[in-house]
């Protein structure tokens, strides 16, 4: 009676925990408290991107979300909203940033990269993007959002790292917020760019970063550079051809100057109010530097290194001197030994024996 006393107690226990955990059981990402602000209220958590953001769901999706949380912080009489989305993995995170951000934005010190627009604050930190309303911005607030980004759990392996492709966007002459990272369809087609998804071909595995620039002809327009990353170099050189034909049909009579490179797995790609000699130059500073790891096993063990090999055969054959001479030295002290014990008896002959010789000399 009294163990199924406590296995009731433990089932509503375990009940309890579950209703009372929001996610059905699964602990929030967004701290309780930090730099002085308190939640007032439990956050609500959705994995529903619709709830997320009506507007752009698919794009959400194809960035991988997992979840989102809405929360409110209090300090004093003060008021901080916060609204927290979670991904499958840093580039995802990067990506649903870039799209939010704006260019008129100012670019703060907060998380992984932040932009902020007055009292609203965007930043990433990890696989989260954070979106934070402020009621009045004071000269801690900045801080405070630190504090707040580095309480923020972060994935391990390989989900921390940002997507590669970024590192290729020059960075001289870009435009501030201008960055963005795309890995679908849906996200390059809700944004104007000098190609479609359909000739980029996101099936292939491609990924495009993009980013304005500023040219020489800076007060009629900036230039426009997409990178895209393909799995082989292969891939890259078959859709470099579409890209270029793309390119030049849709702008051959407004901007003759368009013009498409490939570099390893990299098709780069300048559009937009820009002469020949700023495309030359951006396009020149895109290079691809390949980076080879050697993860194939090369068995350089001490069980399997040559080196071992040949210096176990030296001792092997020391070990076989050393036991042969001691073995002669046993064997004739034990005869020397016999025959100054019992002379005559066991080693030495009573008469001499002759040698019997065949004389094959004598056959002549």
């Amino acid at each position: 009676m009294k163990k199924l006393a406590i296995l009731i107690a433990f089932c509503f226990g375990s009940l309890s925990t579950a209703w009372a955990s929001p996610a059905g059981g699964s602990a929030t990402f967004l701290p309780s408290e930090f730099a002085g602000w308190r939640l007032s209220a439990p956050p609500a958590v959705s994995q529903d991107t619709a709830k997320a953001d009506p507007a752009f769901a698919p794009l959400l999706k194809e960035y991988g979300f997992r979840e989102m949380e809405q929360a409110t912080y209090v300090r004093s009489d003060r008021i901080m909203k916060v609204k927290a989305a979670r991904f499958a993995d840093a580039s995802g995170a990067f990506g649903a940033f870039s799209f939010y951000k704006q260019p008129e934005m100012a670019t703060e010190n907060i998380g992984d990269q932040a932009a902020s627009n007055n009292a609203r604050v965007l930043f990433v930190r990890g696989n989260i993007v954070v979106d934070a309303v402020l009621d009045r911005v004071t000269v801690m607030s900045a801080a405070e959002l630190r504090d707040l980004a580095a309480s923020l759990p972060l994935p391990t392996g390989n989900a921390r790292d940002l997507p590669p492709v970024l590192a290729y966007l020059p960075k001289q002459a870009r435009r501030a917020n201008s960055v963005r990272y795309f890995m679908g369809a849906v996200g390059l087609g809700n944004v104007a760019t000098p190609i479609s998804p359909e000739v980029v071909d996101f099936a292939k595995g491609a990924e495009v970063a993009m980013a304005q620039y500023a040219t020489s002809a800076g007060s009629q327009g900036d230039a426009t550079l997409m990178v895209i990353s393909y799995p082989t170099p292969q891939i890259a050189a078959e859709r470099a051809k579409v890209i270029d034909a793309a390119l030049h049909t849709t702008s051959q009579t407004e901007n003759p100057a368009s013009r498409v490179k490939r570099s390893g797995p990299l098709v780069a790609l300048v559009s937009g109010q820009v002469s020949n000699g700023d495309a030359r130059s951006l396009l020149d500073q895109v290079n691809y530097d390949a980076d080879v790891t050697w993860n194939q096993n090369t068995f350089f063990s001490k069980r399997d290194n040559i080196g071992n090999l040949l210096v176990g055969v030296i001792l092997l054959v020391a070990i076989l001197m050393g036991f042969a001479l001691v073995a002669g030295l046993l064997f004739g002290g034990f005869r020397v030994l016999m025959k100054r014990l019992f002379p005559d008896r066991i080693f030495d002959r009573s008469k001499d024996v002759e040698i019997i010789s065949l004389k094959l000399g004598d056959w002549r």
